[in-house]
């Protein structure tokens, strides 16, 4: 769980201090930056899992529309994801040397590592220091390259205030995160001589000595090359961090069917959906039930599902995976209350992203940070409150114990849709905005982040723009009319302009 993100000198993240709670809605202008944090977490994410050079050409830049694209043809030069600025003395645009990245996060108590390894925290609250550099590099030269100048994790001291961990937590939900009370560093950085030293520190009673690396030579990160025999509670950062994903949920992806062999998990692009959704059904019957009370079981889950779309269409009689022996395919289908059924394909865009997100919400193993852009794509207004309310079902309760029917889950969206800034609890909104060339993110007031964080507070005028949309007839500072033929747009109408928030007035 990432409760706080500093990031200096990222694409336009200049200067940014953020603090998360268990579901939080970013709003902001299209074009302001607020995608650039989602790509700041989710580049720390790949960096916990993959060599420095392939993090980087992971990350989105304008001109790229799919990860795996550039991922192939290396489409992303490195100085792009460093903060851009004016040279002042020749006119000229550079790019920052370094960039810089602080994360504070809870971390699972237990876990495995990639080689079935068992690992158990000897803290769950710390801070994990990244700073990078961009160098020159002849064997990537038409991308750069980027060296490693410090990194560290330090566990932080349990005794932190829950009003600063997090927003209306509980006792016990703080006491089943927060673990540990040592102030030892797990991975350290040292300067020796002309070299700098990054150390892998051994943890709890594992003993030994630090784990010497010389960090200019590193490709990837210390922490990315972990695994629980060096240190298991950087282990388990590593598998948190990677645990951090960017859903980009395809409609393509969404409706096509997986075959009997699929990953039972939601892929970022929403591939799986089927499988995934089969799998539960049937993991649940076999826990809880057998013969026929397993027939109730899966049967159980599948309503559980259609219950919530009913929540998004009227017309839902059941959800159900059909397994075809003969193909060996999972298809997911719909019925309606004229018992009509429905394949995923047929099914609309909107109607495909929230059943994902409903698998998601009940499947206990989806863990970590979850970014969500624009979740009101595809969805009528009078159905925000609707998909609202599952992304908040699926962050965990901070008032009660984490647990198999809590997991510890965080949800993190961003939107420029009043109807949404609208129906989200004051406590959960920032607002992005551009100052001095940067993004920054300001809170409103008298909410946790103002009273116990110090975060800045947004202004009534920017609020404004989400809470009153609608614009008068010359208040864009241009005439309605093209031409000589007046333009009648839809809240010119008398009838309707009742159901404005303000009166529209005539200058």
């Amino acid at each position: 769980m990432l409760t706080r993100l500093k990031v200096i000198g990222f694409k336009n993240l200049a200067e940014v201090d953020v603090r998360f709670g268990a579901f939080t809605c970013i709003a902001g202008a299209n074009g302001v930056g607020k995608s650039n944090l989602f790509d700041a977490i989710r580049f720390l994410s790949d960096l916990a899992d993959h060599t420095l050079i392939d993090a980087a050409t992971s990350v989105r830049d304008e001109d790229s529309r799919a990860i795996e694209i550039r991922r192939n043809i290396g489409a992303t030069d490195i100085t792009s994801l460093f903060q851009k600025y004016k040279d002042e003395s020749s006119g000229n645009t550079k790019h920052s040397e370094e960039m810089h990245f602080e994360a504070e996060m809870v971390i699972p108590l237990s876990g495995v590592d990639d080689y079935g390894q068992q690992a158990e925290a000897s803290a769950t609250f710390l801070r994990y220091t990244l700073k990078l550099a961009y160098r020159k590099d002849d064997n990537f030269s038409s991308l750069g390259g980027l060296e490693i100048v410090h990194e560290d994790l330090v566990r932080i001291k349990g005794s932190v205030p829950k009003s600063e961990l997090i927003s209306a937590t509980s006792s016990p939900w703080y006491k089943s995160i927060v673990h540990g009370n040592k102030t030892v560093p797990l991975i350290s950085t040292e300067n020796d001589g002309d070299k700098r030293i990054i150390k892998l520190h051994q943890d709890g009673k594992q003993g030994g000595s630090p784990v010497p690396r010389n960090a200019k030579t590193l490709p990837r990160t210390v922490l990315s090359s972990t695994n629980a025999a060096e240190n298991q509670t950087a282990l388990l950062a590593r598998n948190e961090m990677r645990s951090w994903r960017l859903l980009q949920l395809e409609p393509s992806s969404l409706r096509r069917p997986d075959n009997f062999t699929s990953p039972t998990e939601i892929g970022e692009d929403g591939s799986h959906l089927a499988a995934t959704l089969y799998h539960l059904a049937q993991t649940d019957a076999v826990k809880n039930g057998n013969g026929i009370d397993s027939k109730q079981r899966v049967s159980k889950i599948y309503g559980q599902i259609a219950t919530k779309l009913s929540e998004l269409i009227d017309d839902v009689y059941s959800v159900k995976v059909d397994r075809d022996e003969q193909r060996q395919t999972l298809t997911l289908q719909v019925t309606d209350k004229n018992k009509t059924s429905y394949p995923a394909r047929a099914l609309s865009d909107g109607t495909l992203r929230f059943l994902a997100l409903a698998v998601i919400e009940l499947d206990p193993t989806a863990q970590g940070v979850i970014c969500l852009e624009e979740p009101e794509n595809g969805i009528h207004p009078a159905r925000i409150p609707a998909i609202l309310k599952l992304l908040e079902a699926i962050a965990v309760d901070t008032t009660m114990e984490v647990g198999s029917d809590n997991p510890l889950r965080q949800v993190i969206i961003n939107t420029h849709s009043p109807s949404v800034v609208g129906q989200v609890e004051d406590e959960d909104l920032l607002i992005a905005e551009i100052k001095a060339g940067g993004v920054y993110f300001s809170c409103l007031p008298n909410t946790w982040r103002d009273k116990k964080c110090g975060t800045p507070t947004v202004s009534r005028g920017t609020l404004a723009a989400y809470l009153n949309p609608v614009i008068g007839n010359n208040e864009l500072g241009g005439s309605i009319y093209k031409g000589d033929k007046p333009r009648r747009r839809v809240i010119d109408r008398t009838d309707l302009q009742i159901l404005l928030p303000f009166p529209i007035t005539e200058k």
